[in-house]
C-alpha cells in the first residue's frame, strides 16, 4: 500500500449506509477495513470493493475487547486511519412501559458502544486530518415511543460525538454526526448512496468552520 494512500474503517459494516460509504471510498482509491458481525455481509460487500485493498475482521462492535480489537488490528494492518465511520444501531420494537433495563442496556451497548470502543482503540491511528464520523438519526429529536431504545441510542452517539470531538481536536482530529431526517429507502433523497455522500461531506468540512453535527438534508 503508498504510504499516501488513505484508509477508511467502517464499524458495522453492512449492505446499507456504511456500505455505500465504503464504496464511495473506494472508488476515490481508499484502503477499506471492514468490522461487523455478520461474515458473509461483509464478504458480499468486499466483493463490490474490487479493485481497493480490502481487509475485514468479524467481531462483536458492542463489545470493547473484540469490537476495539477489531479496529486497533485494522490500523495496525493498514497502516493508519484516515476516516472512522461507526454505523450500528439496535432496533427493538419496545416502549417504554415494556422496555426492559436490560434491553435498553444492550442497545446502548451497540448504539453508542461502539463509537466509545472504537473510537479509542482507532486513536493510535489517527493522525491530524483524520476524521470520525456517525450515522445519526432524527430519533434523537424525535424519538419514536414504539421503539424507545432507539431514541436514546442516538441522543446519547451524538453526545458522544460532541464529546469526541473536543478531545480531538487539539490533535488535529475531528468528529461530527450526520442526522439523518427522514427513512432510509431505495432511491432518492434517502437512499443509502445519498446519504453516504453526506457523511462524506461531513468529514469534508473546511476545519475553521467544522460542525461536530450537521443535519441531511441541510
Amino acid at each position: 500500500m503508498s504510504a499516501e494512500q488513505r484508509v477508511v474503517v467502517v464499524v458495522g459494516a453492512g449492505p446499507g449506509v456504511s456500505g455505500s460509504l465504503a464504496r464511495r471510498c473506494a472508488a476515490d482509491g481508499w484502503a477499506v477495513g471492514l468490522v461487523g458481525n455478520d461474515e458473509s455481509a461483509l464478504e458480499d460487500l468486499a466483493s463490490t470493493l474490487v479493485p481497493a485493498r480490502v481487509e475485514r475482521r468479524v467481531a462483536d462492535v458492542s463489545d470493547p475487547v473484540t469490537g476495539g480489537g477489531a479496529v486497533a488490528d485494522l490500523g495496525r494492518r493498514l497502516g493508519r486511519i484516515d476516516l472512522l465511520h461507526v454505523n450500528p444501531s439496535a432496533y427493538r420494537e419496545a416502549d417504554p412501559l415494556h422496555l426492559d433495563v436490560e434491553g435498553l442496556l444492550d442497545d446502548v451497548r451497540l448504539g453508542g458502544g461502539a463509537l466509545l470502543g472504537g473510537g479509542q482503540a482507532a486513536h493510535p491511528y489517527l493522525h491530524p486530518g483524520s476524521r470520525v464520523t456517525v450515522t445519526g438519526s432524527m430519533a434523537a429529536d424525535e424519538p419514536s415511543a414504539a421503539a424507545a431504545s432507539l431514541g436514546v441510542q442516538k441522543a446519547g452517539v451524538r453526545n458522544l460525538v460532541r464529546s469526541l470531538d473536543a478531545t480531538l481536536a487539539p490533535e488535529g482530529v475531528r468528529a461530527v454526526s450526520v442526522t439523518v431526517r427522514g427513512a432510509l429507502a431505495r432511491e432518492g433523497t434517502f437512499s443509502h448512496d445519498a446519504v453516504a455522500e453526506a457523511i462524506w461531506q461531513a468529514a469534508h468540512q473546511e476545519a475553521a468552520d467544522w460542525r461536530p453535527e450537521v443535519s441531511y438534508p441541510a
